[in-house]
């Protein structure tokens, strides 16, 4: 153990463990990071190797005795109704049915949908009815013959502390510097600190504001694989991560149907990925979504006040430096036009997500670091119970060009580092310096790119300033932009005369003087860039490999929008997969030979699949005996091979691709009656959680 190592164990004895002992389970399974290290904490929160070596046992075989795999469904029901009862760690979902005018629960990978489930467990926690919760539950089975369910839940233990104080968390606080403490936070999550640089360091802890900060929105663009929804999908369980396809106002915000807050009201966080595919259907949506984000209520028939952050987080595809340096760019490019300037402007900070690296165990640390719930819940407290505002307003000092939106938004990202970093105090002088310059400048990347936008001078006041406890005034730039005249002094679109190019350039600049600096006068500009060449007709989309992952409760995907693109030029379609034997697999099977269908060039369907038992296997037979005549009318040849002993899920094309869905084609909701939307349309169906790959061989 290193100095840090042992003053955590010496004092937060009990909170911290080994965080490689997280990495060497984390590969093998798909639970999340707070869920193992909530069991890590249970068998290995000990220095002793024995202890630990001991404690990792403990650890596999209760995830190998009650982690349930989504192909293991099957025997995880039987394995209930052997033995009356089994407890299991998974993810807890209830709805309400409202013909039925009762709730029932289900486990993600336990496959059944109407396990009984009494009212206090979804009393006691909200978020069962909103995104669900992971949780140790126990399910036991019912033999009544006239009851309509099999299984019920005997026994519910949300996964996180029962109880925190944090009096001892900010008592032990005051035994670590500062910087010491940066890097007990990153450790946390799994960093080494000592390979990152002090300001890619800041970057990571501002990830971590929108959990400490009520209201607090900011937007993260950057390359994929840099761990921009790690924090919300695996770190806290008061996060939750939604994609865009389920971005409606009764999830989000208010079900008037059920006169029930949506997702604001019952997390701390609530994170969109791939915001760049975000599909707004109602306008709505997005006016609430400018009322919320504004001041924390919204009116749908009630009024509603809710603390809820939110974070926006998604890919760049262009390069910063020709963005910056572009007269008609911006670095909000990859945002859908529904999130207009009005939305931006309510962003307290942009983090250049281009300068975090990519996730490589270089950067994975094998030291001591909090418990992660532990630190989840200590963010939640301060979430929920403390307000720095008024001592950030005391000490901080501004300069002219800060506006409303902007002095607010610095004011929450300064106060969000203080939460995080000084729960125990003030900081320093230089120390709080620190905060007020990053906060500043990730407010100005905001203020910049929609000064782009902008076709005249609303937010031309972009050189945003802060004075030093000596009187010193310090203008604050981004260094991707500080030497670009495009973005500090861009030029004026005019409004479109008759005759003209829509974004006509005007011969003027900005009439708005820049503010005065202390800084040395810029480098040179770099040369101006080539104007881009006329308008083509674009050239077929290009193929490329896909790794995705579809969330529990997502729609718009069908096995046309996974699978349609890939089958150009294929003539053989080979499919792996063990369960298509129920009805509605077998259902799923012919919608996607329907798919396969379209394309028109498929002459062959291979189907290998798995049976049970001889009964089944007759009824199997049957049905796909059918569906091979109907295929034959179309010339199309459906050769089946039954093999019980497959595992594995596969779709291989002879054009070279290979498409594999964990869930294989069984991974959507069973719909709660045939009359409701998504019965018939599969792209209108909600799915289940599963991860789809999709490569050349």
């Amino acid at each position: 153990m290193d100095e840090l190592d042992q003053k955590l164990n010496a004092t937060f004895d009990g909170k911290v463990l080994r965080k490689d002992l997280l990495h060497r389970i984390k590969k093998g399974t798909n639970v999340p990071t707070f869920v193992l290290e909530f069991l890590l904490a249970k068998y290995c929160a000990s220095n002793d190797q024995a202890e630990m070596d001991a404690g990792m046992e403990a650890v596999l075989s209760s995830l190998q005795e009650n982690y349930v795999r989504p192909d293991e469904a099957n025997a995880a029901q039987s394995k209930v109704a052997t033995k009356g009862k089994h407890r299991f760690i998974d993810k807890v979902h209830v709805r309400y049915v409202e013909k039925e005018k009762r709730h029932w629960a289900s486990l993600e990978n336990f496959n059944s949908q109407r396990i009984a489930i009494g009212e206090k467990f979804y009393r006691d926690n909200d978020r069962l009815l909103e995104g669900g919760i992971w949780a140790e539950v126990t399910l036991a089975h019912n033999d009544i013959d006239e009851d309509d369910y099999a299984f019920s839940i005997e026994d519910l233990r949300p996964i996180q502390l029962s109880r925190f104080d944090f009096e001892r968390y900010t008592e032990g606080r005051a035994d670590f510097t500062r910087d010491e403490w940066i890097a007990a936070v990153l450790r946390s999550v799994g960093l080494e600190p000592s390979k990152l640089s002090k300001r890619v360091q800041m970057h990571y802890i501002a990830r971590l504001a929108c959990l400490v900060e009520p209201n607090y929105n900011y937007i993260e663009l950057g390359p994929r694989g840099t761990g921009k929804s790690y924090f919300f999908s695996e770190f806290s369980p008061y996060a939750t991560l939604i994609s865009g396809g389920q971005a409606t106002k009764a999830t989000l915000f208010y079900n008037n149907a059920r006169r029930k807050v949506g997702l604001v009201g019952f997390w701390d966080t609530v994170a969109f990925d791939e915001v760049g595919g975000i599909k707004v259907r109602d306008p709505d949506t997005i006016q609430i979504m400018k009322d919320f984000m504004a001041n924390g209520r919204f009116s749908r028939g009630v009024e509603v006040i809710a603390d809820a952050s939110l974070s926006f987080v998604g890919n760049i595809d262009v390069s910063v430096q020709q963005v910056v340096n572009s007269n008609e760019h911006d670095l909000f490019q990859p945002l859908p036009p529904e999130l207009d300037l009005a939305v931006m402007d309510r962003f307290a900070a942009y983090i250049p997500g281009w300068e975090m690296p990519k996730n490589s165990s270089e950067f994975l640390t094998n030291r001591y670091g909090f418990i992660t719930d532990y630190l989840a819940e200590a963010f939640h407290y301060q979430f929920k119970h403390t307000n720095r505002y008024e001592e950030v307003s005391k000490r901080i000092r501004l300069g002219k060009s800060i506006e409303g939106r902007d002095e607010k938004g610095i004011k929450k990202t300064v106060c969000a580092f203080l939460k995080i970093l000084h729960p125990n105090g003030p900081p320093t002088d230089d120390e709080f310096g620190e905060y007020v310059a990053y906060a500043i400048e990730c407010r100005r990347r905001v203020k910049e790119q929609m000064n782009k936008r902008k076709p005249d001078d609303e937010f031309a006041r972009i050189n945003l300033s802060y004075y030093k406890a000596s009187g010193e005034e310090v203008v604050v730039f981004c260094p991707e932009s500080k030497d670009a005249p495009a973005t500090q002094e861009p030029a004026r679109r005019r409004l479109t005369q008759p005759g003209e190019q829509p974004g006509a350039v005007a011969e003027v600049q900005s009439a708005v003087p820049p503010a005065a600096t202390i800084e040395a006068a810029p480098s040179p500009a770099p040369p101006p860039i080539t104007p881009a060449p006329a308008a083509v007709a674009p050239a077929p989309t290009e193929l490329k490999e896909q790794h995705f992952t579809i969330l529990y409760g997502d729609t718009g995907h069908s096995y046309e929008s996974i699978i349609g693109p890939y089958l150009q030029g294929a003539k053989t379609v080979v499919i792996e997969d063990p369960y298509i034997r129920l009805q509605h697999q077998i259902q799923n099977f012919v919608r996607f030979c329907e798919t396969v269908l379209k394309a028109g060039t498929v002459k062959q369907i291979s189907l290998i699949t798995g049976y049970d038992d001889k009964n089944q296997l007759a009824g199997i037979a049957e049905k796909l005996e059918e569906l091979k005549q109907s295929l034959l009318e179309l010339d199309v040849v459906l050769e089946v091979k039954l093999n019980p002993n497959i595992h594995d899920r596969e779709i291989r094309l002879d054009n070279g691709w290979v498409i594999k869905i964990g869930r294989g084609l069984d991974f959507y909701q069973k719909p709660g009656g045939w009359f409701e939307v998504g019965a018939n349309d599969l792209s209108l169906r909600k799915c289940l959680e599963t991860k789809v790959d999709i490569f050349r061989a």
